[in-house]
């Protein structure tokens, strides 16, 4: 047999074994036969170097000829069995239009919309209100009236991203929400706790991010003692996190606040006996406080010889953290849902 015999046979065995094709597997299998490094098309293909130079034409046209005569029949087949599997498939997974529809899946308030709405329905029932100020804050409200005038060292507890707009910047604590809410109510008593987003400029760590929630807290009124402060923060630690908490209060210092204290509880892990979280103390950090500052009072509206106050601060990001044994603030703000939807 010659050798372009051999070829004529080789199309009319391909075609042949191309028609009895039905699956893509199977058309898969027929292209590597024929098509593939070993295939016999490429080999033929490759036996043209190896004839004498005066049948190299003839064969070469021939060999092309079945090569692209073959290709062509291989896409029409793909077209074909690609079309009868879908056929297949839509007859197979036949959509019943009397059954009931799919109700999308419900979504999940975030962990820390969460523990906002648990802060603020404690202390509604203490008679604290809601008061949301600005993101955008003027240095005046952030820091002068809050007894931090400027080159006070105080400010350098903060670093502030600054506008490009001389003496706006975002706030980087909700205290300058105490100033607007004391000009709105003064001189009648005043119970407020003021959410919202701060802002500091913050290297991103698994304990701090450049952007982050706080609750501020602030009680305005005559004869206020230090004695309310702390009842007012042992009733949420037990409210928040168990009835049977302990809490202390540490001195410590805030510029708008005199005097000042950290507000710690018992280890939520080990009891106070001392654990990783607590890093061996005992105690867990959970807010800052203190009696407002009488300059403070003064520039909110309030005559300091006749009225007193306390103010108190916290982050749900801290809080959540602690309730739920998270141990990278990170967490929260990269939409993980693994992460979300354990909540």
């Amino acid at each position: 047999m010659s050798q372009l015999e051999e070829l004529e046979r080789l199309r009319e065995t391909a075609l042949e074994r191309l028609r009895q094709v039905s699956t893509s597997e199977e058309l898969e299998a027929w292209r590597i036969a024929y098509f593939g490094k070993k295939g016999a098309v490429t080999q033929a293909l490759k036996a043209i170097g190896s004839l004498p130079p005066e049948e190299r034409p003839e064969y070469g046209r021939v060999s092309n000829e079945v090569k692209l005569a073959l290709q062509a029949a291989y896409e029409a087949k793909e077209r074909e069995v690609r079309e009868a599997e879908l056929a297949r498939a839509l007859q197979a997974r036949a959509v019943d239009v009397t059954l009931p529809g799919r109700p999308p899946a419900a979504g999940r308030l975030h962990p820390t919309t969460q523990t906002l709405r648990q802060i603020a329905h404690i202390f509604a029932q203490m008679g604290f209100q809601v008061y949301l100020a600005r993101d955008v804050e003027l240095d005046l409200y952030n820091f002068e009236l809050l007894n931090i005038p400027p080159h006070h060292p105080a400010r350098d507890m903060w670093d502030t991203f600054y506008t490009t707009r001389e003496g706006v910047l975002l706030r980087t604590h909700t205290s300058p929400g105490q100033i607007h809410a004391m000009r709105e109510h003064a001189p009648e008593p005043l119970r407020v706790i003021l959410p919202g987003r701060c802002h500091r400029y913050e290297q991103v760590t698994a304990r701090s991010e450049s952007m982050f929630y706080q609750v501020e807290g602030l009680a305005v009124g005559r004869h206020i003692t230090m004695a309310d402060l702390k009842g007012t923060m042992v009733n949420f630690a037990r409210q928040m996190f168990g009835p049977d908490r302990r809490v202390r209060f540490r001195c410590s210092y805030f510029p708008f606040t005199e005097p000042s204290v950290e507000v710690d509880m018992d280890c939520i892990l080990c009891g106070g006996k001392g654990c990783r979280l607590c890093k061996g103390t005992g105690w867990l950090e959970i807010a800052g406080a203190g009696m407002v500052h009488p300059t403070v009072l003064q520039n909110g509206g309030y005559d300091p010889r006749a009225f007193s106050g306390f103010a108190f601060g916290m982050g749900p990001e801290r809080i959540a953290m602690l309730r739920h044994r998270i141990e990278d603030i990170r967490y929260f703000y990269t939409n993980d849902l693994r992460f979300l939807q354990q909540f």
